[in-house]
């Protein structure tokens, strides 16, 4: 069966350019797609402050790891982790995917976007994340980390709430 690998957006610089978090997300789901039998893989994220949408840099850069365009399927619209979560999920029932799904993420945000895929229906799996977690300082990725107490019950709510109206 055809795995699937939805990589969560992140910041894309002034110029463009993919913010070392997004280079991360995307290197590490290269990495692990290049162990699978043909994924698929789908970079989320609309248009922020800067730039193209998250989804183009993101595929761009999959592209230039040797990910061929044809297994790529943006998903633009996604604006925040909820909204992307959801927007993928649907993709891939559009789609009829049955096989395995994977969340390529930072370790920070792993846990709300797998359970927010889960929540959706689908039974995702990390993407082994590896390497170095950044040059950031420990106040940075401790910053980070606590962002997402409040955000994983708000974001399980509503995506709860979506699910049982039917979404």
């Amino acid at each position: 069966m055809r795995a699937a690998i939805v990589i969560f957006g992140a910041a894309v610089r002034p110029d463009g350019s993919a913010s070392p978090t997004l280079r991360r997300r995307v290197e590490a789901a290269a990495r692990f797609g290049a162990r699978l039998a043909d994924p698929i893989y789908i970079p989320t994220g609309a248009q922020g402050r800067f730039g193209p949408a998250e989804s183009q840099v993101m595929a761009d850069l999959l592209q230039a790891l040797g990910v061929p365009a044809a297994r790529i399927l943006e998903e633009p619209t996604g604006t925040d982790t909820l909204s992307s979560a959801l927007a993928s999920v649907a993709l891939l029932r559009r789609l009829g995917h049955a096989g395995p799904v994977y969340a390529a993420t930072s370790r920070f945000h792993l846990p709300r976007c797998l359970l927010l895929l889960r929540l959706a229906g689908l039974p995702a799996r990390p993407v082994p994340i590896g390497g170095s977690a950044g040059a950031e300082g420990w106040r940075r990725r401790w910053y980070w980390r606590l962002r997402e107490v409040p955000a994983i019950p708000y974001d399980a709510a509503l995506a709860l709430w979506h699910r049982l109206r039917g979404g």
